[in-house]
């Protein structure tokens, strides 16, 4: 099923149901050919999603990693190097300088959908 904002140009591809994710961790589905990460953040009620790939070790890893928090802010951590990155902004929460992609999330009913930008064509 895919749904599309035409306000944001997102489109809402289905992505697994609520049951797939297990609370307070990750799993990882695969939409339009892209890893994508989606967290259960159960403590504080709230799903997340980001790329899989660890930008440190190019690594599909992130999602098993530890979901926490860091001054407030949600964050996951690569299971393997510890590098820790905002689940609202992406941005690496240590001094390097490693961004992850982040995607919006909606919960309707069971199922969970994740928004993907629609790839505009640009021609030469």
């Amino acid at each position: 099923m895919v749904l599309t904002d035409t306000a944001t140009a997102v489109q809402w591809k289905q992505a697994c149901r609520v049951e797939d994710i297990p609370e307070n961790g990750g799993a990882c589905v695969l939409l339009d050919g892209e890893q994508i990460a989606i967290y259960n953040f159960a403590r504080r009620n709230e799903w997340f999603a980001t790329q899989n790939l660890c930008p440190h070790k190019q690594q599909m890893v992130l999602s098993r990693g530890m979901i926490g928090t860091q001054g407030g802010e949600p964050k996951v951590a690569c299971p393997f190097h510890k590098k820790t990155f905002s689940l609202e902004t992406g941005k690496c929460m240590g001094d390097e300088d490693y961004q992850i992609a982040t995607y919006p999330v909606k919960v309707e009913g069971n199922l969970i959908f994740i928004g993907l930008s629609e790839k505009k064509l640009t021609f030469p």
